[in-house]
């Protein structure tokens, strides 16, 4: 059977590196950095592009640890770098009243899913980055693992197809809450901005894994199948 016919399973996640791995992340690049800019943009006066400046230097963090820990850099910190950086830029550009921020709110968003679209002309699509984040608990092993699914022309054609989805699913949402922020009175759209945010993010979320559920039960099927003829014949 040729090596297209039959995939190899995962290998044995470590709970422990994946623990620790899953800490860094979300500590880092989410905690810390959110932490960081309402303490030193409420406490301490600091200006909305010196504190979100700031909050960047603990992805920088991440990327180093990760980089020392497997001797690579983490593309995930790369991505969450080019993020902060892209929201520091927008956070210059233009007036700074309510409305206006909420619209560079928007615009922070739209830039990521353009981002998105635009890595499907790279060699491998953003998903795949971050499936590997994921899905993998970042040991030699699982790493190796995912980036081997790559010959396979389904999982190519996954990867890609969850990486259009969350480019054009979050350009529609950017799009719609800069109609929203000039239809809607600021006080209202304060409420219903974060709520879209994370909506849009909790619904890609569910819909990607239940996409890459059933793609993988589409392959094992393929593959049965493919082992069933041969065994025929």
């Amino acid at each position: 059977m040729s090596a297209t016919d039959r995939r190899a399973g995962p290998p044995a996640r470590s709970g422990k590196a994946a623990a620790l791995g899953w800490i860094l992340t979300i500590g880092l690049n989410v905690v810390a950095p959110i932490v960081t800019y309402d303490v030193l943009t409420g406490d301490r006066g600091w200006s909305e592009f010196a504190a979100l400046l700031a909050g960047g230097a603990w992805p920088v963090l991440d990327s180093a640890i990760m980089a020392a820990w497997r001797r690579k850099v983490d593309e995930f910190a790369v991505v969450t770098l080019v993020f902060l950086a892209i929201t520091a830029l927008v956070s210059l550009v233009g007036a700074h009243t309510a409305r206006a921020l909420l619209i560079k709110d928007s615009g922070v968003t739209g830039l990521f899913g353009l981002l998105c679209l635009a890595t499907l002309l790279a060699s491998r699509p953003l998903m795949f980055y971050f499936g590997r984040k994921f899905a993998t608990d970042g040991t030699p092993e699982s790493t190796a693992w995912w980036n081997g699914m790559w010959r396979y022309e389904g999982f190519r054609s996954t990867m890609r197809t969850m990486t259009l989805v969350w480019g054009v699913a979050y350009l529609a949402e950017a799009l719609t809450r800069i109609a929203l922020a000039y239809a809607l009175p600021t006080d209202t759209m304060v409420v219903v901005s974060p709520v879209m945010i994370y909506g849009v993010l909790g619904a890609l979320g569910v819909w990607t894994a239940w996409f890459g559920r059933r793609r993988a039960a589409e392959g094992r099927r393929r593959a049965a199948e493919a082992e069933a003829a041969a065994a025929a014949a």
